[in-house]
C-alpha cells in the first residue's frame, strides 16, 4: 500500500478518473448475480447466493497521472489524508495496482461462480481514483455482507509477509468491529493457509494490524478488513506478488475467508 489505502465525493469529474456521482454508490457500484429466494434450490449449486461482497482493489492506473486529484485532502473521520495514492511497486517497476485489480478480478469471478452478488469500488485499472472515502462510501450504501480492501505494501526491503489491518472503533464503524475482526481472523487464517506467505515481520502482531487512520475503516458501516499480501519492496515478496499462481491462491484464500465469515 505504501501510503493511504481506501474513497469523498466530487461533484465533477474529468475524463479518466472513477465518477464519484451518489447514484453509483446509491445502486451499489458493479453488481451482478441478483439474489435467488432463499428457498431457490439454486441454493444447493451456489452457496453464495443472497450473499453481497465488496471488493476494493488499492489504487488505480491512472492515479499517476493526475496528482492535482489524488492529492487533495479529504477527511476520514479522524484527521485529513491524500483522497488516494499512486500506490507502490516492486524495485523492477511492477506496480501495486495492477496487482490489486488482477487479485480482485480473480476473487470477483470465483464469488460471482458460487452466486455471490459482488460490488466493485472501481471497475478499471486505467482509471483516476476513486477517493477512499468514496470508495467506504460505496461499500457502505451497497450494504455489502462483508468487504475487502485489497493491497500489497512498500515497506521496508528486509521486511516479508502480509498483515491484515483491521479497524478501530472510531464512531461509524462501532458496531462492526467485532465482525470486522471475526473477518480478519477468518482472513489471517486462509491467507496464511492458502498462499504460504508468511505474517509481516515489520507490521503488527502475528499478521494483525489494528488502524484508527484509515478512510476504508474509519469509516466502514460493513464487516471489512484491509489486506497487504506482502511487501513489493521485499525481493522474495516481489516475485511471489508478480506470479499468476500467487494472484490465484490470494483470491482464493480471501474466497476462503469470505465463506468461512458468512459459513456457507
Amino acid at each position: 500500500m505504501a501510503a493511504a489505502a481506501c474513497g469523498a465525493a466530487s461533484s465533477t469529474d474529468s475524463p479518466g478518473r472513477t465518477p464519484e456521482p451518489a447514484a453509483v454508490a446509491a445502486a451499489g457500484g458493479s453488481t451482478t448475480h441478483p439474489a435467488p429466494s432463499h428457498r431457490d434450490p439454486i441454493r444447493l449449486s451456489l452457496p453464495l447466493a443472497g450473499i453481497r461482497v465488496g471488493i476494493d482493489p488499492g489504487h488505480n492506473g491512472g492515479n499517476a497521472q493526475d496528482p492535482s486529484y489524488i492529492n487533495r485532502l479529504v477527511w476520514n473521520g479522524r484527521e485529513q489524508e491524500a483522497c488516494d495514492t499512486a500506490g507502490t511497486e516492486t524495485d523492477g517497476g511492477y506496480p501495486e495496482w495492477r496487482f490489486t485489480f488482477t487479485v480482485a478480478k480473480t476473487l470477483r469471478r470465483d464469488l460471482q461462480s458460487l452466486g455471490a452478488d459482488v460490488v466493485m469500488t472501481h471497475d478499471n485499472d486505467h482509471g483516476v481514483g476513486p477517493c477512499v472515502t468514496t470508495r467506504a462510501r460505496i461499500l457502505d450504501h451497497a450494504r455489502v455482507d462483508v468487504a475487502i480492501d485489497i493491497h500489497a505494501d512498500g515497506g521496508p526491503p528486509d521486511g516479508r509477509g502480509f498483515a491484515v489491518l483491521e479497524p478501530v472503533s472510531d464512531g461509524p464503524n462501532d458496531k462492526v468491529i467485532h465482525a470486522s475482526r471475526r473477518f480478519g481472523a477468518a482472513v489471517r487464517s486462509e491467507f496464511a493457509r492458502t498462499t504460504k506467505m508468511p505474517v509481516s515481520t515489520y507490521d503488527g502482531t502475528d499478521g494483525i494490524s489494528r488502524r484508527d487512520d484509515l478512510a476504508g475503516l474509519n469509516l466502514t458501516t460493513v464487516p471489512k478488513v484491509l489486506v497487504e499480501c506482502g511487501n513489493m519492496r521485499n525481493p522474495t515478496d516481489a516475485a511471489l506478488l508478480r506470479s499468476p499462481n500467487f494472484h490465484r491462491r490470494a483470491a482464493r484464500a480471501l474466497l476462503h475467508a469470505i465463506r468461512a465469515f458468512v459459513h456457507r
